[in-house]
C-alpha cells in the first residue's frame, strides 16, 4: 500500500509538472491541433503598395485559404521598418501575429541604427524566406539619362543634383543606391520615404530623379511607360525584363544587390504552432498560382527550413553590416 501511495503521488506530481509546462507555453496539444481558430494578422512594416505589401498580400491570401482563416494585412510604416518590427516583436506569441520582414529589418537595421527597438534575431522565430527580388534602377522619362553610363556622366558633371528615393534609410533600396554611389564614384542625394509606394509616387511626379526600387513595385510603371528602366541590380538579367542590362554589365563591374523577404512569428511562439505555420507556408509557396504571381512581379520564390532561414539571416547581417559601415549611413 505504501509503494502504491508513493507511486500515485509521483504520478500526480508529474501530471502537475506537465500541466505547468503547458501553462508556460500558453498552449495545450489540443489547442495546437485547433490552431488557427481566428483571423491571423501579418504586420507589414512599410506602406501599402510597396513590394513588402504586395508579397504579403499574395502569400497572405493563399495562406488564409490553406489555414481556413482570414489573413489581415496590417501596415505599420516608418523608421526603416522598425515601427512595424517593434509591434510584431511585442505581439502575443500565439501564432496569430506574423511579420513580413525584409533584408532591411533583419539584416541591415541592426548595423544602421544606434538604438534598435527590437532584436532581429532574439525577438523572432523565423519561418521561411518568401522571395528573392531584384532591385530595378528606374528614372522618370524626362530625365536626361537613359543608360548607366549616361547617369554616371551626368552625376559627375552635376554633383549633388541627382536625387534618389528609397523606402527608408537602411532599406535595401537605399543601400543599393549607396553601393552604386561608392562603386561609380558619384555624388547623389538620398531622399528617404516611409515605404516604397510614396517614393514611387514622387518619382512618377518627377519630384525625384531615380530610384533603385524593388521590381514588384516598379515593374507595372515600367510596362506602362511611366518609368524608364535603366538597369537591374542583380548579377543576371531578370526574365521579366530580359532587355534591361545589369548594372555590372552596363558600366559598374562587380556591382550586385538583391532584396529578400520572409515571414517570422514572435519569439516564444509554441513549437506545434510554428510547425503548422511553416508546413502551411511551404505548401503555399509550392502552389503554381503563387509562384506565377510572385514571378510576374519579378520575384523568385524561396522555401527555407526555419534553421536554414536563421543561418541565412545571420550571414546577411554580416554582409550588409559591412556595407552600412563603409557607406557611413549610421543613424
Amino acid at each position: 500500500m505504501l509503494d502504491f501511495t508513493r507511486n500515485f503521488s509521483r504520478r500526480n506530481g508529474l501530471k502537475a509538472l506537465a500541466a505547468a509546462a503547458l501553462a508556460v507555453t500558453g498552449i495545450a496539444p489540443a489547442a495546437a491541433q485547433t490552431f488557427p481558430n481566428k483571423p491571423i494578422n501579418i504586420i507589414v512594416p512599410f506602406s501599402a503598395g510597396g513590394t513588402t505589401d504586395i508579397l504579403a498580400r499574395i502569400v497572405g491570401q493563399a495562406l488564409g485559404t490553406e489555414l481556413g482563416q482570414s489573413v489581415i494585412i496590417d501596415n505599420r510604416p516608418g523608421a526603416g521598418g522598425n515601427i512595424g518590427g517593434q509591434a510584431a516583436a511585442r505581439a502575443p506569441a500565439d501564432g496569430y501575429t506574423l511579420f513580413m520582414g525584409t533584408v532591411g529589418t533583419h539584416a541591415i537595421n541592426a548595423a544602421l541604427y544606434k538604438k534598435m527597438p527590437f532584436d532581429p534575431i532574439k525577438d523572432f522565430a523565423p519561418l521561411s524566406r518568401v522571395a528573392n527580388v531584384p532591385n530595378l534602377l528606374v528614372a522618370h522619362p524626362s530625365q536626361p539619362y537613359k543608360t548607366v553610363q549616361e547617369l554616371i556622366t551626368y552625376a559627375k558633371a552635376n554633383p549633388g543634383m541627382v536625387n534618389f528615393g528609397s523606402s527608408g534609410s537602411g532599406s535595401s533600396i537605399h543601400l543599393s543606391g549607396e553601393l552604386f554611389k561608392s562603386m561609380a564614384k558619384v555624388d547623389m542625394v538620398h531622399v528617404p520615404y516611409k515605404g516604397s509606394a510614396p517614393a514611387v509616387t514622387d518619382l512618377l511626379g518627377n519630384q525625384i530623379g531615380i530610384m533603385f526600387d524593388n521590381m514588384p513595385s516598379a515593374i507595372q510603371h515600367v510596362r506602362s511607360g511611366k518609368l524608364r528602366p535603366i538597369a537591374v541590380t542583380t548579377a543576371k538579367r531578370s526574365p521579366e525584363l530580359p532587355n534591361v542590362p545589369t548594372i555590372a554589365e552596363a558600366g559598374v563591374p562587380g556591382y550586385e544587390a538583391t532584396s529578400w523577404f520572409g515571414l517570422w512569428a514572435p519569439a516564444g511562439t509554441p513549437a506545434p504552432v510554428l510547425s503548422k505555420l511553416h508546413a502551411s507556408l511551404a505548401k503555399v509557396l509550392k502552389d503554381p498560382a503563387v509562384i506565377k504571381k510572385i514571378g510576374d512581379q519579378g520575384g523568385e520564390v524561396v522555401i527555407d527550413t526555419p534553421a536554414e532561414f536563421d543561418a541565412f539571416i545571420k550571414a546577411e547581417a554580416v554582409k550588409w553590416g559591412k556595407v552600412v559601415k563603409e557607406s557611413g549611413a549610421e543613424i
